[in-house]
C-alpha cells in the first residue's frame, strides 16, 4: 500500500520545527553576540573613558607624521596604519597597526596623546569583542573565514529566510483582521498562548529579520555579494571615488625636503574637503600604497553612513579625489554600508535600537518553538495513550489544525 503524500501544510510545519530545533540554537548564539556588537562602540567608549580625553591647554597637536613616528618609537617594532583624529581639542587619538607581513594579524590598536604621541594605553575590551565576533561569524572553530564555521552560519542565516516565509504561511488565517495579525492572545492557556507569543512577535520582526539575513548572506557567499551589488549599484566592484563639482579644493602648500607628503595631503585636507570634518580617519601610505586616504565625518554627525572621503597622492600630497556621502545614489550608500545596514545604524539610532532588541529576541524565538515541539509531544503522546485505551478516533472525524 503506498505511503500517502503528506499535505503541503505539513510539510512546511515539519520543516520548521526541524530547523528550529538544529539552526534555532545557532542563529539565538548569532542574535545575542549580535546585539553585542551593535553597540560595540558605546560599550568600549565607555570603559575607555579615562584614555579618550587629554588636557589640551594651549598645546598644539603634531603634524601626522610626527605624531605617527613617536608612536612607532613605543610600539616595539609595530607600525602605525591608522590615526583616528577629532576637532575636539581634549579627544586623544586612536590607533591601529599594520596587519604583520607573516601572521596577517592586526596588533592592539592603542589610545595615544595627539600633542606628544605619549601612549594612554591600549583599547580595553577590544580582544573581547573581537572574540564575541569571531563566534558570531563562524562560532570560534578553526579555519575563521575558510573554515566550516562560516558555512554553518551562512547555511543558518539561510534558515532564517525559511523560518520566516513557513512561519507567514503556517499562521495564515482564513479571516484577515489586525488583531490576529498583530496582536497576542496570552490570555489563552497552555499551547495556544505560546503559539500566540511565538507567531506574533515573528510578525512583528518579520521585516528586520529580512533585513538582517539578506545582508548577512553578504558575507557567507560572495557570489550573493556580487549580485546584490549589482543590483543595487550596478557593478560587482567598488568604484574609485571621483572629485565632485563644486567641492572646495585648495591646492597643497609647495613642496618642501623638510614636510613630508603626508602633512602636506593633511594640510591640504583641513584646509579644503576637511575644512567641516568632525572626525577624520587618516590611512597612512604603505610601502605598496599610492594614495593618502582620510574619511571624515562632519560635525555633529556620528551616522556612519554620512562618512566621506578623500584621497592625495602619496608622493606629492596632492588631491586626487573626493566623494561625499550625500552625492552617491541610495543604492551605493547601502553597499558601501552594508554592516550599518545590517545593524540597523544606517536607518538611524531608533532603528539602531530596535534591531538590537530583536537579535535579543532570537533566543525567545528559541525558547518559545522548543517549548511548543515538547508540549506537541506530550500531547502526542497523551493522545496514543488514550487510543490505545479506548480505541481508535472514528473515521471522518476532522482533524485538529495544529499549531505552530
Amino acid at each position: 500500500m503506498p505511503m500517502p503524500i503528506p499535505a503541503p501544510r505539513t510539510v512546511l510545519f515539519r520543516l520548521h520545527w526541524a530547523l528550529g530545533l538544529t539552526a534555532g540554537f545557532v542563529l539565538a548564539l548569532m542574535g545575542v553576540t549580535g546585539a553585542l556588537m551593535s553597540y560595540e562602540e558605546a560599550i568600549t567608549a565607555f570603559a575607555n573613558r579615562d584614555r579618550t580625553r587629554v588636557e589640551a591647554g594651549d598645546r598644539v597637536p603634531l603634524a601626522p607624521s610626527a605624531l605617527a613616528a613617536r608612536i612607532d618609537a613605543q610600539a616595539g617594532g609595530r607600525r602605525t596604519n591608522i590615526l583616528t583624529l577629532s576637532d575636539d581639542p581634549q579627544a586623544s587619538v586612536f590607533v591601529r597597526f599594520a596587519r604583520d607581513p607573516k601572521t596577517r594579524e592586526r596588533p592592539p590598536s592603542l589610545y595615544a596623546d595627539p600633542y606628544d604621541g605619549a601612549v594612554l594605553g591600549p583599547v580595553r575590551l577590544e580582544a573581547a569583542f573581537a572574540t564575541v565576533r569571531d563566534l558570531h561569524r563562524w562560532l570560534l572553530i578553526p579555519g575563521g573565514s575558510k573554515g566550516w564555521g562560516r558555512t554553518i552560519t551562512g547555511a543558518c542565516t539561510l534558515a532564517l529566510i525559511a523560518f520566516l516565509a513557513t512561519g507567514l504561511y503556517l499562521r495564515w488565517p482564513k479571516v484577515h483582521r489586525w488583531r490576529i495579525w498583530l496582536k497576542p492572545s496570552l490570555s489563552r492557556p497552555g499551547r495556544p498562548r505560546w503559539w500566540s507569543l511565538h507567531a506574533v512577535a515573528g510578525t512583528w520582526l518579520t521585516p528586520i529579520y529580512l533585513i538582517i539575513a539578506l545582508t548577512g548572506l553578504t558575507w557567507s557567499y560572495p557570489s550573493f555579494k556580487d549580485g546584490a551589488t549589482w543590483l543595487l549599484a550596478g557593478t560587482p566592484e567598488r568604484a574609485k571615488p571621483t572629485r565632485m563639482a563644486g567641492s572646495r579644493e585648495v591646492p597643497p602648500p609647495p613642496e618642501t625636503a623638510s614636510e613630508p607628503a603626508l602633512d602636506r595631503a593633511w594640510a591640504a585636507f583641513r584646509a579644503g574637503e576637511g575644512h567641516e570634518a568632525g572626525l577624520a580617519i587618516l590611512t597612512l601610505p604603505g610601502a605598496d600604497t599610492k594614495a593618502i586616504r582620510i574619511r571624515w565625518l562632519p560635525r555633529g554627525v556620528d551616522a556612519p553612513s554620512a562618512r566621506n572621503e578623500a584621497r592625495y597622492d602619496a608622493a606629492t600630497g596632492a588631491l586626487l579625489a573626493t566623494e561625499r556621502a550625500a552625492d552617491m545614489p541610495l543604492g551605493r550608500r547601502i553597499v558601501e554600508n552594508i554592516l550599518e545596514v545590517h545593524r540597523g545604524r544606517f536607518f538611524g539610532d531608533l532603528f539602531a535600537l530596535l534591531f538590537g532588541l530583536a537579535a535579543l529576541a532570537m533566543p525567545g524565538f528559541a525558547a518559545t518553538g522548543l517549548t511548543l515541539y515538547i508540549l506537541r509531544r506530550r500531547a502526542d503522546a497523551r493522545r496514543r495513550g488514550t487510543e490505545r485505551t479506548t480505541g481508535p478516533v472514528a473515521t471522518g472525524t476532522k482533524p485538529r489544525r495544529a499549531l505552530t
